[in-house]
């Protein structure tokens, strides 16, 4: 969370700066808000970085991600919400790090040729559409890609944060 908003402020300060002051800087700002494995820091640091530099339109070489890469589509319906929940539960069950998106905007779903919502990509591919796979389907895919080529590390302990707001009605 607020990958967007650190990318727009350090344009204006760390464009000329190093990668490693730039991946310092950046990991400093979004780790307040977003749970980064100590032993995923330099990866995270990288793939910041190579953000980064493709925000200010600088020419970067792409690395292949050893992160689990998963995305979930749909638009934001309670099951669509479900099932990026599931993957969030899973990951933390299992201890494994991962890239999660949920995309909500029909035109990217629509990059995806899926036929239905909701719909889980998992390292570029289509395990499922228009319905929630079962639990140990969503098990067993997740230990299935994170043993491929080493994607997905480890996380060094087992919990997982994500940043929701909640709005109490005013009483």
């Amino acid at each position: 969370m607020g990958l967007k908003h650190a990318l727009e402020a350090l344009s204006e300060t760390h464009a000329k700066q190093s990668d490693e002051a730039v991946a310092e800087e950046l990991l400093r700002r979004l780790s307040n808000k977003n749970y980064i494995p100590d032993k995923a820091q330099e990866k995270f640091g990288r793939a910041f970085v190579r953000e980064f530099r493709k925000y200010l339109g600088h020419a970067f070489a792409e690395e292949k991600s050893e992160l689990l890469e998963i995305k979930v589509l749909g638009a934001g319906c309670s099951v669509c919400d479900g099932l990026e929940n599931q993957i969030m539960a899973a990951l933390t069950e299992i201890g494994l790090t991962a890239d999660l998106e949920h995309i909500r905007d029909a035109d990217r779903i629509a990059e995806y040729k899926v036929k239905n919502t909701p719909a889980l990509i998992i390292n570029g591919n289509a395990m499922g559409s228009g319905r929630i796979p079962s639990k140990s389907d969503i098990y067993n895919w997740l230990r299935e890609f994170s043993h491929k080529e080493q994607a997905g590390g480890l996380m060094d302990k087992q919990e997982f944060i994500k940043n929701i707001v909640f709005l109490w009605p005013s009483v």
